[in-house]
């Protein structure tokens, strides 16, 4: 892009972060985070392309300006781990609905697609899951209790042996994405096609009751977290894929940044499934309506933090800058 475009494209954003930045009453922590993160980027990209220019050095001034702010909130700096959480990535995030649709769009069709397979193919069952692990639940079923499988280890060591699988699974995800989304998509289709066969298991014997109300009470979270993983996949695929207005390799270490973002809120996610598998999927002896509180409430959550709680903070955040013109 010409050096003009460029100022041309972003002149009435910087005035705005000029503005903000001197407006010390009107200039709220989110606020002061998001210029800098955004004016930083602006300024790498002007340093790479116009790195003698006055269009670099203003935006090296304008940087510094909002650096000091920064780091002159030392109350913001400490509380740094909980407003990443509570404010900053939900507001980051509702710019990411779309990747997190098509991730849910692909898991979804390949889940049915696992489950068709498994219908139209009584082997395909043993070809994803393994003779070994069907046998045992054959088994298991034989001897009246469906869901042993879960009660075979020691609470602890099943919580720490799922959680480092499934954040493994969560990294894979997203760092497949480097090979243009291709490989987040691949990721996404094993663990689908993996469920799809698994529940149409244990429809095929009758059980899928039985199943769904044990295995979802960790895998709505654990099911919900790889599908927002292979969110962050296609974010780093579409910048490879589409720059817009950066060069491709701006444009990759940007997705890369925000796609890592991605990643790093679902591990408190990964922890509580972890959690719910290995200490309170195993009571199968628990009643149905336990059960169905336990995997509502979990769902509930998921849908609060990744969907409608960032629409909420982009609604609000609109309401505030507009009232600060």
């Amino acid at each position: 892009m010409r050096e003009a475009a460029f100022v041309k494209q972003n002149k009435d954003k910087w005035l705005k972060f000029e503005s903000l930045l001197q407006n010390k009453n009107n200039l709220r922590p989110e606020q002061l985070s998001n210029i800098y993160i955004e004016v930083s980027d602006h300024l790498s990209y002007s340093k790479t392309f116009y790195p003698k220019s006055n269009t670099t050095t203003y935006l090296n001034q304008l940087a510094a300006s909002a650096h000091q702010k920064v780091y002159k909130n030392k109350k913001e700096s400490r509380n740094r781990f909980i407003t990443f959480f509570t404010k900053e990535f939900p507001l980051f995030f509702y710019n990411f609905q779309k990747q997190l649709l098509l991730s849910f769009l692909i898991f979804a069709l390949f889940s049915a697609a696992g489950a068709f397979s498994a219908a139209s193919d009584h082997t395909f069952v043993r070809s994803i899951l393994g003779d070994a692990y069907v046998n045992m639940t054959l088994q298991n079923i034989a001897e009246g209790d469906p869901m042993a499988v879960y009660k075979k280890m020691s609470e602890t060591d099943m919580f720490l042996g799922i959680t480092i699988n499934n954040i493994r699974v969560s990294l894979m995800a997203f760092s497949m994405g480097i090979l243009a989304g291709i490989g987040t998509v691949f990721i996404l289709m094993q663990n689908a096609v993996m469920l799809g066969s698994f529940q149409y298991f244990f429809y095929d014997q009758g059980l899928l009751w039985e199943s769904a109300r044990t295995i979802w009470i960790h895998g709505t979270i654990e099911i919900s977290v790889i599908i927002i993983a292979g969110c962050a996949g296609l974010v780093v695929g579409k910048s490879i894929l589409f720059p817009g207005t950066y060069t491709r390799l701006v444009s990759f270490i940007k997705g890369v940044k925000d796609g890592l973002k991605i990643v790093i809120s679902t591990i408190p996610f990964f922890i509580i499934a972890g959690f719910l598998e290995g200490f309170v999927t195993r009571q199968t002896q628990m009643p149905d309506w336990l059960a169905i509180l336990i995997i509502g409430s979990s769902l509930a959550l998921i849908l609060f933090y990744y969907i409608f709680y960032p629409h909420i903070l982009n609604k609000k955040h609109q309401i505030n800058e507009a009232g600060l013109h």
